[in-house]
């Protein structure tokens, strides 16, 4: 039997990402915004560090999630024309507000999500195409080779021009990648969104309901700031990216941008 979501997120049996933080704790994942191109031949741009693992996952070898079954495939999500929020009937908790070709046309992941990368969880090389499995409208007007295969990472591809991401094998060694998605949580979030089930899915939604969702770490982090920052106008908050452009591209790689009802709603 599946474990509902709210289970999986309060049972203690995955990791709390709701508490608050500083941008200290996101150096490991993003370091400061630089003009200068980055080669990122093992590079994994959509996940966030965490600094308490991260010495110990680089010098381990991959974890194995176990076998991922692929269940019966669902409808795509309607929108809540309200609030932008994605509505999956089967997951109703788990609301992101940003598609994924939304989040590759804003300008994500340095270029180089679908990279060529060498697998360690899998052992297979993958070209730089996983790409094209996906709706040729998610990539128009985009220059493939240069924002979603690249191997160069640039933060001028980024809508916030930061430098956000961790490390492939980091992430492997962690035991956050699956073989059914190897590319890590943005592709499951790719296939999810265009109706693929299977049995990480429970895994992964709490991963990006502790991210964004309304009691997520990251989300509250920015929301903290933006209202400390700007007490008294919270729109110009909103629209100041000055404040933690990491922590906004971070969400953006996790489907969810900073609205300001939810500036408005948190407490």
């Amino acid at each position: 039997m599946r474990k509902t979501i709210k289970n999986v997120v309060t049972n203690g049996k995955k990791r709390d990402l709701s508490s608050s933080s500083s941008d200290a704790d996101v150096t490991a994942a993003a370091s400061p915004a630089s003009k200068r191109a980055t080669k990122v031949p093992v590079r994994l741009v959509d996940e966030l560090v965490d600094p308490s693992t991260a010495a110990a996952a680089n010098s381990s070898k991959p974890k194995l999630l176990g076998k991922i079954e692929i269940l019966p495939s669902q409808p795509l999500p309607t929108r809540n024309k309200t609030t932008g929020e994605l509505i999956f009937s089967d997951y109703p908790l788990f609301r992101p507000n940003r598609t994924p070709q939304e989040v590759l046309q804003a300008g994500s992941f340095g270029g180089t999500y679908y990279r060529p990368i060498k697998s360690g969880v899998t052992g297979l090389s993958y070209d730089g195409d996983t790409w094209k499995e996906f709706p040729s409208e998610w990539f128009t007007n985009l220059n493939t080779r240069t924002h979603v295969s690249s191997i160069t990472y640039k933060n001028s591809i980024n809508k916030y021009s930061v430098n956000c991401g961790g490390d492939l094998n980091m992430w492997e060694s962690s035991g956050w990648i699956s073989e059914s998605d190897p590319y890590g949580w943005f592709q499951w979030y790719c296939r999810f969104y265009l109706g693929r089930r299977c049995t990480d899915d429970d895994r992964q939604i709490a991963r990006g309901l502790g991210v964004f969702g309304p009691k997520g770490r990251w989300r509250n982090n920015l929301i903290n700031k933006v209202r400390s920052a700007h007490p008294t106008d919270l729109t110009a908050g909103l629209n100041d990216h000055s404040i933690s452009p990491v922590i906004r591209q971070l969400l953006l790689h996790w489907g969810y941008e900073l609205t300001l009802k939810d500036l408005q709603a948190a407490k």
